[in-house]
């Protein structure tokens, strides 16, 4: 079993992602904000980060780049899960330190693709 942190302050999305991820057997660890989504990356060294971007106290990108800072946590995954979908979007989330982006709404089964590459 891997943890996955679900940093997401929408109920529906946290929802979805808290179900499927659940539901393949893993153990889920959530967080409203980006500063508490860095505070609890700090305290439970996950498997997989759920990074949403737009976050109250620290948007996405900033938390994404906190998290990197800790040696520990350098080369966790991270997959930015955002309804920013312009151009340049995908490429900002991950200079940012993101390993990966996925598009909202939520499609199940390619979600649970993306998740498989990294859990």
């Amino acid at each position: 079993m891997k943890t996955v942190l679900i940093i997401e302050d929408n109920e529906h999305n946290l929802y979805m992602m808290r179900f499927i991820v659940a539901k393949l057997g893993h153990r889920v660890v959530e967080a409203r904000d980006g500063a508490s989504g860095v505070e609890a990356a700090g305290r439970e060294r996950p498997d997989l980060v759920l990074m949403d971007i737009q976050l109250p106290v620290l948007d996405g990108y900033a938390a994404t780049r906190k998290i990197r800072e800790d040696p520990a946590l350098r080369n966790t995954p991270i997959i930015a899960v955002t309804s920013y979908a312009m151009p340049g979007d995908r490429e900002k989330a991950l200079e940012a330190g993101c390993t990966a982006y996925v598009e909202k709404p939520i499609e199940p089964e390619s979600f649970i693709k993306e998740l498989s590459k990294y859990v």
